[in-house]
């Protein structure tokens, strides 16, 4: 994500009669039309994305296929990280038959650069298909494939639509979301966690394609 993120601040008069509404003897806070009643401040935080990192969901963009050999598999080279914090996906392939209930453990970092571990989604016995994370990784330094039942099946790793979001939120406060400089009709999905960073996202009601992404919040 550009780390250019742009506040919109409210402007206002320092002279005394044009401080409505906002109160500068007061910390993050502003004056209401009710008297002893003052809101905490919000502030519109623009948040922005470039075309290269919301690039179109990839199910190889981490990890290409990995055969499996009948063993548990501890992957941690030819790993390619996600383009911006993003949520990481699994996709198994091959013989459907040898396709077993496994989940795929991700390890790497978050928008912060912390270490964070992931168990994905569990596989749909004998059936081709991917699961979906709900994390946000800037970084995978580690894949772990349990074995499945046999060795005509792949695991591949990649990456989703949901992007990593440099705030904890205690809820949703996006008020728009845009691709492509067009906004967007149905509003997007927000995940907000106030104490992991990684756990928060957004995932717009359009896929990604490759286009600038814009996203408005009060922080």
């Amino acid at each position: 994500m550009d780390k250019n993120i742009v506040m919109d601040l409210e402007l206002f008069s320092t002279a005394p009669g044009n401080w409505y509404p906002k109160n500068p003897g007061l910390d993050q806070t502003i004056q209401s039309d009710v008297s002893g009643e003052n809101p905490d401040e919000g502030i519109i935080a623009h948040l922005q994305w470039s075309a290269a990192e919301a690039h179109a969901a990839s199910t190889t963009g981490v990890h290409a296929a990995v055969t499996d050999n009948g063993a548990a598999q501890e992957v941690t080279t030819s790993i390619t990280d996600p383009p911006c914090p993003r949520n990481i996906t699994a996709t198994a392939g091959g013989t459907a038959g040898d396709i077993k209930a496994i989940q795929v453990i991700i390890e790497g970092t978050d928008f912060n650069d912390e270490t964070i571990t992931e168990t994905l989604p569990v596989f749909t016995v004998d059936t081709g298909g991917s699961v979906t994370g709900s994390k946000a990784f800037k970084t995978v330094t580690k894949i772990t494939i349990p074995a499945h039942d046999g060795t005509g099946a792949t695991t591949a790793i990649g990456y989703g639509d949901k992007l990593g979001l440099p705030y904890l939120l205690s809820h949703n406060t996006c008020i728009f979301s845009f691709l492509n400089n067009v906004l967007e009709g149905t509003a997007a999905t927000v995940a907000a966690s106030a104490s992991a960073i990684s756990s928060n996202t957004i995932d717009l009601n359009s896929a990604l394609n490759g286009t600038v992404v814009d996203a408005y919040f009060v922080v």
